[in-house]
């Protein structure tokens, strides 16, 4: 990750990306926990989402990405998209514009959180700006619209080197690339012949290859065989939100977007409109991708306090919120946060 990412030993710039329906809620959550374990954090405030673009004609203003690429790091909360038209992804505008290249999604089980498995541990790296979300289609004739799936070497390669240097970091023994190149011989067959090229450069990391039907498969028979999934764009969306009904739901599953330049760190699940204001969503999500982003930016220690904190705080079912089956709230369950740091 890059160095401009840091401001200086003492202080960190963050953008703050609040987003849509319970992203404000959750996103202040976040940040009372960071401030909480000592970490000195200048935030930025700045608008993106579905009720910006009624004003700016966009989701994702200038102002907002600048504010990103000045500081290096931003802390992001949902953003709504309409389906079947209106505008673009704010997500996928933001990946593209700042060459976040590398979605990575860790996904681990979590002390007393229920769920149909246990001691899941594994990651999701997964590239992230190309593939069929590279957003080309056109209306070929009535009645029939064309997408266009974009595969390049480039990236390719970029995504397989990202997934095995996180595999070494990590002391992870195998990476598995996830394809479909059985049928898109030539889209597929080059993601999974450059997997195969950056493995070279990793003799002491197995390459594993695995068809992504069967892999769905297997993540719902036995997750453990898994230690990092390596996929393309689509793919990765989709196995990622079944990874994470493996240990609780999108509620408790933090995720990052990297790039070489930047690196933005966000809850995976959706706005919930439904529940927006009523101080009912999940803060874990955010509060983890908080951690992670204290990772990035060299605060181990304090990155450690907050998952320990979220664990112990979720290890007793009082604090679960509906997500998880339990009747507490926002504010309840991010106090019970903030209690295990005092």
């Amino acid at each position: 990750m890059s160095s401009k990412a840091r401001i200086s030993p003492a202080s960190h710039r963050v953008a703050v990306l609040p987003g849509d329906g319970i992203g404000p809620e959750v996103v202040d959550a976040a940040m009372r926990v960071v401030e909480s374990v000592g970490v000195a954090v200048e935030w930025e405030k700045v608008e993106a989402g579905a009720d910006v673009f009624e004003k700016h004609g966009t989701p994702l203003p200038d102002a907002a990405l600048n504010a990103v690429r000045r500081a290096g790091v931003a802390l992001k909360g949902p953003i709504g998209t309409p389906v079947g038209g209106g505008f673009k992804s704010a997500n996928v505008l933001l990946r593209q514009s700042l060459d976040l290249f590398a979605c990575v999604r860790p996904v681990r089980s979590l002390p007393g959180v229920p769920s149909r498995f246990e001691g899941v541990d594994l990651v999701i790296v997964r590239e992230n700006t190309e593939g069929l979300y590279s957003g080309l289609e056109h209306r070929v004739t009535a009645g029939v619209v064309e997408s266009l799936k974009v595969v390049t070497e480039f990236a390719s390669l970029r995504i397989a080197r990202f997934a095995f240097a996180l595999a070494r970091r990590e002391g992870r023994k195998r990476v598995t690339a996830v394809h479909k190149a059985n049928i898109m011989k030539l889209s597929d067959g080059l993601f999974l012949e450059c997997a195969r090229r950056a493995a070279r450069d990793f003799p002491e990391i197995e390459l594993g290859e695995i068809i992504i039907d069967n892999c769905a498969m297997q993540l719902v028979r036995d997750p453990g065989q898994f230690e990092v999934l390596l996929l393309d764009n689509l793919y990765g969306d989709i196995l990622s939100d079944l990874c994470a009904g493996l240990v609780g739901g999108l509620g408790v599953v933090p995720g990052s977007n990297v790039g070489e330049e930047c690196a933005v760190f966000e809850a995976v699940h959706g706005s919930a409109p439904d529940i927006a204001g009523k101080r009912l969503a999940n803060p874990c999500a955010i509060v983890l991708s908080a951690a992670l982003m204290l990772e990035h930016l060299g605060e181990s220690a304090a990155a450690a306090r907050i998952v320990g904190a979220v664990h112990g705080a979720l290890s007793d079912p009082a604090n679960h919120t509906g997500d998880l089956g339990g009747s507490a709230g926002l504010d309840s369950l991010t106090n019970a946060i903030l209690g295990r740091l005092e």
